[in-house]
C-alpha cells in the first residue's frame, strides 16, 4: 500500500543536523508516511548514519554532489505518496506538523499546496523574523516576487502539482525555491496555516543562502523565465517587470560601485531587453 505522505530530506555534509531532522520526522504523531533521505554526495559519513535507521528511512545516494534541486527532484521521482513534504536537513519539524497539514489538504481539495509559520533560530538563539518575511494566503504571487516567503520545510503539496508546474530547476545553485514558488503562485492559490510548525536553524557556515553573494542574480534569472515561458496576464507581467527593475538597479549600482563595469552594464542591458527605463 502506498503511503499517504512522502517526506523528502535532501542533505549534503550535514552531520549531526540531518540526524536531528530525521528524528523530528519520526517523532510525528501521524504515521502514514515514507521518509526518503537523499544524500547528495556527502563525504562526512552521512550514508552510514542513515543506514542505521533501517527500514524506517529510505536512503538514496548521489555519486557526487549535484545540488539541492537535484536532490529534491530525485526524492520526488522515487516517492510514492499522495502528498509530498520537504524538510531541509538543517531544519526541524514540530510534533503535529504532518497531521495538521494532511488534515487540511484532505478537507480542502481546492488547494494544491499549504505551508506553515516557523520558528527562527540563529546561532542557537530564537529571533523574530523580519517583517519582509510575513506570510500570506490566497493568490500571493505579488508577495512572492521580492523574495522567497515560503520555506520548503514548511510546505506540503499534492503530487499532481509537479505535473502542472514541473520540478525544481537544477541550473539554479540558490533561489531554486523562489523560482518554484513563483511558478506555483502565478497559477494557483496557496494556503497559509498560521501555526509555527517548523524550526529554521540559520547562521551556520554551510547554509546555502549565505554562500552565494548577490542572490538577486538568480532571482532575476527566475523572473526572466517567467517572462519567457509563462503566459502572464498584463498585470502579472507589470509586477514582474517592476520587481526586475528594482533588482537589476541594485545589482548594477553595486557592481559599478565596486569597479566591475562589465557586470554593472550587464544588468543595465537586462533592463533594456525588457523595455525597462534605466
Amino acid at each position: 500500500m502506498k503511503p499517504k505522505v512522502s517526506v523528502i530530506i535532501p542533505t549534503y555534509n550535514r552531520l549531526p543536523m540531518v540526524q536531528e531532522a530525521v528524528e523530528s520526522v519520526l517523532a510525528q504523531d501521524f504515521e502514514d508516511f515514507e521518509l526518503i533521505v537523499v544524500d547528495d554526495g556527502s563525504t562526512d559519513g552521512t550514508a552510514e548514519v542513515i543506514r542505521k535507521y533501517g527500514r524506517r528511512v529510505r536512503l538514496i545516494e548521489h555519486a557526487h554532489n549535484r545540488g539541492v534541486s537535484a536532490a529534491r527532484n530525485t526524492g520526488i521521482l522515487h516517492s510514492r505518496g499522495k502528498y509530498i513534504a520537504f524538510l531541509d536537513s538543517d531544519d526541524l519539524w514540530v510534533k503535529g506538523k504532518l497531521r495538521i497539514q494532511v488534515n487540511f489538504l484532505d478537507e480542502n481539495p481546492q488547494y494544491l499546496l499549504c505551508y506553515t509559520d516557523e520558528i527562527w533560530i540563529r546561532e542557537g538563539k530564537r529571533v523574530n523574523p523580519m517583517k519582509r518575511h510575513s506570510k500570506y494566503s490566497g493568490w500571493i504571487f505579488e508577495k512572492c516576487l521580492p523574495l522567497c516567503i515560503i520555506s520548503p520545510s514548511s510546505a506540503m503539496m499534492r503530487r499532481v502539482l509537479f505535473q502542472k508546474v514541473g520540478l525544481f530547476d537544477e541550473a539554479l545553485p540558490v533561489c531554486e525555491d523562489y523560482d518554484f514558488w513563483l511558478r506555483v503562485s502565478v497559477r494557483f492559490p496557496i494556503f497559509f496555516i498560521n501555526k509555527k510548525l517548523i524550526i529554521k536553524r540559520g547562521g551556520h557556515p554551510d547554509q546555502l543562502s549565505h554562500r552565494s553573494w548577490g542572490n538577486d542574480r538568480y532571482r532575476i534569472i527566475a523572473l526572466e523565465k517567467l517572462l519567457s515561458e509563462y503566459p502572464l496576464k498584463e498585470q502579472e507581467r507589470e509586477m514582474v517587470l517592476s520587481e526586475m527593475k528594482k533588482k537589476c538597479q541594485i545589482l548594477s549600482k553595486g557592481f559599478l560601485k565596486r569597479g566591475n563595469e562589465l557586470e554593472g552594464r550587464y544588468y543595465q542591458e537586462v533592463m533594456r531587453r525588457y523595455g525597462i527605463e534605466i
